[in-house]
């Protein structure tokens, strides 16, 4: 197992702009560890938004990577309300994590009133320690996000991953500079969503923000050679059945470069 130190939000080196990079398989950890990236947000399903992983790319990725690995515990896609059934699988999720050896996970649970759910985020974030929690976009979709901020920061959770309740970053950096504020160094904010090397300069100017979240994903062509065109596999339309998606790495080697070229 690998266990890596994560820093206190306080620390003199908050001035480093740190990338976190969503990727949807093994091979695309890896490839943004080689690219640059700091830290990786292991999902699958980029349809859905992300879901939990399968154990094996959890697994593979583990044994791969020497940079920290967050996993997202998420057992189906839309909204963030969930059962009991549900629940119970983000618990044995965690746990399966946490004897994989991650550094970090990465959930959300809100009540139907758009609350979040206190009471059982931090169930979660107890049966996690000491791995780092990150409250993921569902906090996005909460009616109020002062109040949201507050209650993730009561149920001990070490950082949010927000778009400012927008649809991009770019377009909630008023919030995410409100929430940077508000926090006062007891959480992290990490803005995602459309994060990209044309704004992450205005982004880091306009939210204040040391932790920012990025994807640069694309879809790849698979190499079959034989295409069953008459065939599709669930709702996927052609030619998306032979393609899958992956790390641009390239794309995100040039948003390393521009962070890595500024003068903060």
């Amino acid at each position: 197992m690998k266990f890596f130190l994560t820093l206190p939000v306080n620390s003199r080196f908050m001035n480093k702009i740190l990338t976190e990079v969503a990727v949807y398989s093994a091979e695309a950890a890896v490839s943004a560890q080689e690219a640059g990236a700091n830290r990786v947000e292991l999902c699958s399903d980029m349809s859905a938004g992300g879901v939990t992983p399968s154990m094996g790319a959890i697994e593979t990725a583990r044994n791969k990577l020497t940079i920290p690995l967050h996993v997202i515990i998420r057992p189906r896609g839309g909204d963030f309300l969930y059962n009991e059934t549900e629940f119970l699988e983000m618990k044995s999720d965690i746990l399966t994590c946490k004897k994989i050896g991650v550094n970090g996970v990465v959930f959300g649970i809100l009540n139907p009133n758009g609350s979040v759910d206190t009471k059982r985020s931090k169930e979660l974030v107890q049966l996690a320690a000491p791995l780092s929690c990150t409250f993921h976009r569902a906090f996005d979709m909460t009616a109020m996000p002062m109040e949201a901020l507050a209650d993730v920061i009561a149920c001990g959770f070490h950082r949010i991953l927000s778009s400012g309740c927008k649809p991009s970053a770019m377009e909630g950096a008023e919030l995410l500079a409100d929430l940077v504020k508000q926090a006062q160094n007891r959480i992290i904010i990490m803005p995602g969503g459309g994060v990209r090397k044309e704004n992450i300069q205005k982004l880091i100017m306009a939210t204040g923000a040391h932790e920012f979240h990025t994807s640069a994903a694309m879809l790849k062509p698979g190499g079959m050679l034989f295409r069953n065109n008459r065939v599709s596999m669930g709702k996927a339309a052609q030619p998306r059945e032979y393609s899958h998606y992956a790390l641009d790495s390239e794309e995100l080697k040039l948003f390393i470069q521009t962070i890595n070229q500024l003068h903060l």
